[in-house]
């Protein structure tokens, strides 16, 4: 793998940013997938996957609720990238507003869910307003941790990650403890910390968030972006590294 950005790379406290971002994530979708009628809002992979299953009329699987999160997540990214590099070229701070703007959606979804839901789960039904709220907001985020590019780091996905940390492993058996230059350390510390995040998320959103009932749920995600958001000078705005194999 390479590094494209070696000051990013080598800053702890933006990976330890992005392992909580990641965290979170992983609770988004224990979230969504068992309390908003099986939808994935932050992993859009599983929803490309759904809307095909779908639209092939197989396994019962709804067309409309992976349509809106595909859209919904779509359009965030879109926005949020437009945005930021507009703040970005004006030397203003963009990290803090881009995990203010994913926080305030999640809200307004936790809201949103209470007030039509209260504090139970979604119906059978769907309430496909909570599920584009909260997309969006996942396509902000992939948009915001792009820019900052902590190699390894997405936030949002861990296949990546894990071929990448097999792969080293494979490569260099014996490198597991000891030998092991900072660079790769640092590396298998990102991938070891993204498979980790998903997985941990999605533990601690079923045990923890998914008896809250989605609005609360999604209160309680928002508030720690929000805090994320507030402490957001420990990922100092910086223009978007270029990605290798990327024009």
């Amino acid at each position: 793998m390479s590094d494209a950005s070696p000051v990013l790379a080598t800053d702890a406290r933006r990976v330890a940013v992005m392992t909580v971002l990641t965290v979170l994530a992983g609770a988004v979708d224990a979230v969504s997938f068992l309390t908003m009628g099986k939808v994935f809002c932050a992993l859009a992979t599983g929803n490309v996957l759904f809307l095909s299953f779908g639209l092939a009329g197989e396994g019962d699987v709804p067309v409309a609720r992976p349509a809106v999160a595909i859209g919904a997540f779509m359009a965030g990214a879109a926005v949020a990238d437009v945005v930021l590099t507009w703040l970005a070229g004006r030397g203003r701070s963009w990290f803090p507003v881009g995990l203010g703007c994913e926080a305030v959606l999640l809200l307004c979804a936790g809201a949103l869910a209470l007030a039509r839901h209260g504090t139970g789960a979604i119906p059978a039904q769907d309430d496909r307003g909570v599920v584009a709220l909260v997309a969006l907001a996942m396509g902000v985020r992939a948009s915001t941790v792009l820019r900052v590019h902590v190699p390894g780091m997405p936030t949002l996905l861990s296949q990546t990650a894990i071929a990448e940390l097999i792969n080293d492993v494979l490569r260099h058996p014996r490198a597991a403890l000891r030998g092991m230059t900072v660079k790769q350390r640092l590396a298998r510390t990102r991938w070891t910390a993204t498979v980790g995040g998903i997985f941990s998320g999605g533990v601690l959103g079923t045990l923890l968030l998914v008896p809250l009932g989605t609005g609360r749920a999604l209160l309680v995600i928002a508030a720690v972006v929000l805090l994320l958001a507030a402490v957001g000078t420990v990922v100092p705005s910086r223009e978007r590294q270029p990605v290798a194999g990327r024009p």
